[in-house]
């Protein structure tokens, strides 16, 4: 697939954040050549100006101004809310890189949120940041399916990646997400990732706008014979599948004492977050 490229200005790196658990998130790239099916960020496009599709173009940031320490002391940083900051055009222009060299220093949480094993590049960089957390994401050990969704690196390649980081003394999550429901088998990811995980998150896959279709297309030609229960949870709104899962995770989770985040009703946090804000 051609991705079209180009530089772009931006006055800063940090965005204030709408995410939970953030204030601030950087992104230094728009859009994103992983192509995911499901990805949620492909809202961002009409923002873009890009009438290409979502994940067939690549916006590499500029930004002259340092960021600043100030703003983020004490405060809590997520990096590639709607992007993945270590895609393949991060080999080259090294944006991610250099944000981090600027991070070493500053007293704030950092999470960075991945797919790819380009991050081992960094590897050294990391170790030095001490408040940080790599966010890696999962939701199948399967790698048809894994091709059939994304162009990010292999299951196997993320795992090796996992391990490294977990090696060198970095702070590794596991992002289970999005869960395709009877499809994604996420206790047997647990039991392949434990040893490698300090914490897992969890979240439903949220199906909304273009890629609505696509994965329901998907669906009916590949596992018809879910068709009826996709159209049940994402056509009719039944929720009960997903409260069933989440109760079974929460158990799960609490007898192997492990430490997790359940993300589920992601659109329903930020909500509450907003509204939080409002009210101060």
């Amino acid at each position: 697939m051609k991705i079209i490229e180009k530089q772009i200005n931006t006055k800063d790196y940090l965005t204030k954040s709408n995410l939970p658990d953030s204030d601030y998130v950087i992104n230094p790239y728009v859009g994103c050549p992983h192509a995911c099916k499901y990805c949620y960020a492909s809202f961002m496009k009409r923002f873009t100006g890009h009438s290409e599709e979502w994940g067939t173009f690549i916006d590499i940031k500029e930004c002259d101004k340092p960021i600043s320490k100030k703003r983020l002391q004490g405060k809590s940083v997520f990096i590639a809310s709607v992007t993945d900051c270590y895609n393949q055009y991060e080999a080259r222009y090294c944006k991610t890189q250099k944000i981090l060299e600027q991070l070493i220093n500053i007293d704030c949480q950092i999470t960075i949120s991945t797919k790819s094993d380009l991050i081992l590049r960094d590897i050294e960089i990391l170790k030095k940041i001490p408040n940080l957390k790599v966010a890696f994401s999962l939701n199948t050990l399967n790698e048809t399916f894994r091709k059939d969704m994304d162009n990010a690196s292999a299951i196997a390649n993320r795992l090796y990646t996992i391990k490294r980081l977990h090696e060198a003394g970095i702070y590794t999550v596991l992002f289970i997400s999005p869960i395709f429901p009877y499809i994604t088998d996420w206790k047997k990811i647990i039991e392949e990732t434990s040893y490698i995980v300090n914490e897992y998150w969890f979240e439903n896959l949220n199906l909304r706008g273009s890629y609505k279709q696509t994965i329901l297309t998907y669906i009916d030609k590949y596992y018809s014979n879910l068709a009826n229960e996709y159209r049940k949870i994402f056509l009719q709104k039944d929720n009960a599948y997903w409260d069933n899962l989440a109760s079974s995770i929460n158990v799960y989770c609490d007898e192997l004492n492990l430490k997790y985040i359940n993300y589920f009703y992601h659109a329903r946090l930020v909500k509450e977050k907003m509204d939080n804000k409002h009210d101060m």
